[in-house]
């Protein structure tokens, strides 16, 4: 039986071998465990246990790395790590730097490369990772479809009768007002007023489809700046949804084609306005560091890379002057506050606005429960975590909420609905876009 459960333990410690390099090694021995993560985490505040903490979780890393769990620590080890949601709070929280978002997702690649999931888990992988996320044309599809069940009343009728199983209502109520104008494919948006620049603009794979007038918002405010805006037609998902699954191949290979398509295309700077696809493009150059054709061609995408409200913070050289009466809740998108570190860019561009009082939440640095797919694979935690948000924003009055990331909109447009305060929720860029018609 000992023999057995050696072996066991052996055979787990071999699977789980990128653990152990000494890179690795040397992340995790960064915890002092001195415990200032545990107040920023969401989900220890949920739970209130250990393991549910930053320091507990790498408590536990740090015991598969050295091979001493079993098949039931390691089942364990998935579930708190399932339960995180990545949001990265305990990062500025943290006094050592800990690069715990890094540790977070080379675990669950290392812990997807041995397990076997599903015939259930690999039917829905399968859907959503290689036949939608990848294919904006197919996602735009399906979004035309989702639009002809809003207008046919379809919806109403489904969200009334509750009939949906759990995993398909949690995404049956995060589906937005579908507004279907897409822009032709590789479409060039021509500068306004004097020329100040050639952009790219990475328009992701849900946002393209599912919430279209962002993206329009976001290139009618480059263009008004003065910036001729290119949409290369062969950009495709950033990854990040591959990557915080553990698809780490899927994430690899997206990640090479967005390279190849904005290397095509002579630009000054690549804009997106999603703060996790912008955190996702960021991190090409990790993600390709051991690939001999684009390592380099990763890092110098990086560099090139911009969040929207950063770029627009350095470079609006067309103020807004229409006059906007609003009481604005700007929600912080996690991947943009805590990964790429924009923190105040979002709100002094709101503040530029005649007429918007921008009032701060009493939690900004508190995740809505989103969190890539989170929001549909822990339901009831995401549901709770989301409730707290939409809490904290009836506390200030506003009469309109913004925010800075696709998977944040689409969240808080449900809970706007589901908490009663029927606030309207734009991106910053759409409320500048206001601005801009109004004046």
């Amino acid at each position: 039986m000992l023999r057995k459960q050696l072996l066991e333990i052996n055979e787990i410690h071999r699977t789980l071998e990128r653990l152990t390099t000494p890179a690795y090694q040397t992340m995790l021995q960064q915890c002092i465990h001195c415990g200032m993560c545990l107040q920023a985490c969401p989900t220890y505040h949920v739970f209130g246990t250990e393991m549910d903490s930053p320091r507990g979780r790498i408590v536990f890393l740090q015991a598969a790395a050295n091979g001493a769990i079993d098949q039931d620590g390691l089942s364990l080890l998935t579930t708190h790590l399932d339960r995180c949601l990545g949001c990265r709070a305990c990062e500025p929280a943290c006094p050592s730097n800990v690069q715990y978002g890094r540790l977070l997702e080379e675990a669950r690649i290392a812990l997807q490369q041995q397990q076997t999931p599903g015939l259930a888990e690999r039917f829905v992988r399968w859907i959503g990772l290689d036949l939608l996320l990848p294919h904006r044309q197919r996602l735009k599809r399906l979004a035309w479809l989702c639009w002809f069940y809003q207008i046919c009343r379809l919806q109403s009728l489904v969200r009334a009768s509750g009939w949906l199983p759990e995993p398909l209502n949690a995404m049956e109520q995060i589906l937005p007002p579908i507004i279907p104008r897409y822009r032709r494919d590789g479409q060039r948006a021509p500068a306004l007023g004097t020329y100040r620049g050639r952009v790219g603009f990475f328009a992701g794979c849900v946002q393209e489809a599912f919430l279209a007038p962002v993206n329009e918002a976001s290139i009618r405010v480059l263009q008004r700046n003065g910036f001729e805006v290119v949409e290369p037609s062969a950009q495709t998902c950033c990854g990040a949804a591959h990557i915080h699954l553990g698809a780490e191949a899927q994430a690899q290979e997206l990640a090479r084609r967005n390279i190849d398509a904005f290397t095509a295309q002579p630009v000054d700077a690549i804009v997106t306005n999603a703060g996790g696809c912008g955190l996702m493009l960021k991190e090409y150059a990790h993600l390709l560091k051991d690939d001999p054709v684009y390592a380099q061609k990763a890092a110098a995408l990086v560099a090139r890379t911009y969040d929207i409200h950063a770029f627009l913070a350095e470079h609006l050289y067309v103020p807004p002057t229409g006059r906007l009466t609003a009481r604005v809740a700007y929600v912080d998108s996690c991947h943009l506050r805590h990964g790429q570190r924009v923190i105040q860019q979002p709100r002094s561009l709101l503040r530029l606005i005649p007429g918007v009082e921008l009032v701060d939440l009493h939690y900004p640095d508190r995740c809505c429960g989103s969190a890539g797919v989170y929001n549909i694979t822990q339901i009831a935690t995401a549901r709770t975590i989301l409730d707290a948000k939409m809490d904290d924003i009836r506390q200030t009055n506003a009469t309109m909420i913004a925010t800075s990331n696709t998977g944040c909109h689409l969240q808080l447009i449900a809970g706007s609905r589901q908490s009663g305060l029927a606030l309207p929720v734009h991106h910053v860029v759409e409320v500048l876009e206001q601005s801009y018609q109004q004046g």
